[in-house]
């Protein structure tokens, strides 16, 4: 067999080995572009549940500030102007996603017990049957829910980073107070949790269509 029929022979080889593998590379590319949107949808979707909740969360502390300060009696409006050093600051913190996330889920962590506190205090200032207890409740155990949704989303996205819990231990918690301590530390800590919820609320939706688009 001479050179020139080898040589036909090894481009008849070629041939269909070259077909092959052109179309490995593009379902191996097709196989990329399915994955990435998959993990696209989901974050989209996930964020998207995170998002409906924060804005629940955000309406029934508007309503609940409402009804805790017309309880209060009179000069209640002057209440959530005191300050209160103790209540945790509202801002985001952080520079890349991670750190958003992570800030956002302890600030979360950071209120719950400052919420717990005001709830235990308002049991001695109101009826049972008050609708600022009522109100506490919801947005607590809502508020608890929004944390685990925060951690979930953040572990779908670092997996093998764990959320930090919040620094320094326990949330620091005011020492025994007088009624219109009390009045004026319930009415800051809302305060202060309603401007959270909307810091969380326009990170998120950042997140939303910034962070879901690139994966």
């Amino acid at each position: 067999m001479n050179g020139h029929v080898k040589s036909m022979h090894f481009g008849q080889f070629m041939e269909p080995v070259t077909t092959l593998l052109s179309l490995l590379l593009l379902m191996a590319v097709d196989s990329t572009r399915i994955v990435a949107a998959s993990r696209n949808q989901q974050c989209g979707n996930s964020l998207q549940q995170t998002l409906k909740l924060t804005r629940l969360i955000q309406k029934e502390s508007v309503d609940l500030i409402k009804t805790y300060k017309a309880s209060q009696g009179e000069m209640s409006e002057l209440l959530c102007k005191v300050s209160v050093p103790i209540v945790p600051d509202p801002k985001i913190s952080g520079m890349d996603t991670s750190e958003k996330i992570v800030s956002i889920y302890t600030h979360l962590q950071a209120f719950l017990p400052h919420l717990k506190r005001v709830y235990e205090q308002q049991t001695d200032l109101q009826l049972p049957t008050s609708p600022v207890l009522d109100g506490l409740t919801r947005v607590s155990a809502h508020s608890r829910n929004l944390a685990a949704l925060i951690n979930i989303f953040y572990q779908s996205l670092f997996p093998n980073v764990p959320i930090q819990e919040p620094a320094g231990g326990p949330t620091a918690l005011p020492p025994p107070q007088n009624v219109f301590q009390q009045k004026v530390y319930g009415c800051v800590v809302l305060k202060t949790y309603k401007e959270l919820l909307a810091n969380v609320s326009k990170e998120l939706r950042t997140l939303k269509n910034n962070k879901c688009k690139r994966i």
